[in-house]
């Protein structure tokens, strides 16, 4: 588990994570600002847990290939998925209550009681800004390895490489419908949902745009 690592290799594993092609050791070097000496032990004593493993060669410009390295499926199981078991007795409980149909309107609907609840815990949340901050926060406290950053245009953007309900997304993607009420109800957004770690893509990435009437948080 992550918590008997050092920092230096749980921080080579996050950014492993981001990268599915995989990375060299000059990229990871570049990365974690250590030589590239220390980068090949640590990757050595990574290698030798089944957490990392090498990938494919890059060619690289006439020289030598550069052999890439690539997270292991133990290796994202290093990573805390705090509440998807707790998930899984749920979407089951819903499916035979109500029917997969409403599935995914059910779990919007848990997700927006979760955010009245934690938005409950910051009652000094004013700005647009400030939520879309608190909640990566949040969300990085719950296991997502979540960032918050901002377009160009300023249009704040959540990343997560760490979906703690990856599993059963990729066999169900209404599962995303409880992320997606957590997040709107908390910032008061709405929230469109750019790229899919169960639908292949490196991080699940989400957009937000003020919404002109906050929601009502005393429901």
């Amino acid at each position: 588990m992550l918590n008997t690592m050092g920092e230096r290799q749980r921080q080579l594993l996050k950014l492993l994570r981001r990268s599915k092609p995989g990375l060299s050791v000059d990229e990871l070097s570049k990365g974690l600002e250590i030589t590239r000496n220390a980068v090949r032990q640590h990757l050595a004593a990574l290698e030798g847990s089944g957490f990392v493993q090498g990938g494919a060669m890059r060619p690289s410009g006439g020289g030598r290939p550069q052999q890439l390295y690539v997270i292991t499926e133990r290796g994202e199981e290093t990573f805390p998925r705090q509440y998807s078991w707790l998930a899984q007795l749920m979407v089951s409980s819903i499916q035979h209550e109500e029917g997969a149909e409403n599935m995914g309107k059910r779990l919007n609907e848990i997700g927006a009681g979760v955010a009245r609840q934690i938005r409950s815990e910051y009652p000094g949340l004013r700005t647009h800004k400030e939520k879309v901050e608190k909640l990566a926060e949040v969300m990085d406290q719950l296991g997502y390895n979540a960032k918050n950053t901002t377009l160009p245009g300023g249009e704040p953007v959540i990343e997560a490489d760490n979906c703690v309900f990856h599993r059963m997304a990729v066999k169900d993607v209404e599962i995303c419908h409880l992320d997606m009420g957590l997040m709107e109800t908390f910032t008061d957004s709405k929230v469109e949902h750019h790229e899919c770690m169960a639908r292949g893509g490196d991080v699940c990435r989400f957009r937000f745009k003020e919404q002109d009437e906050p929601k009502d948080e005393s429901r």
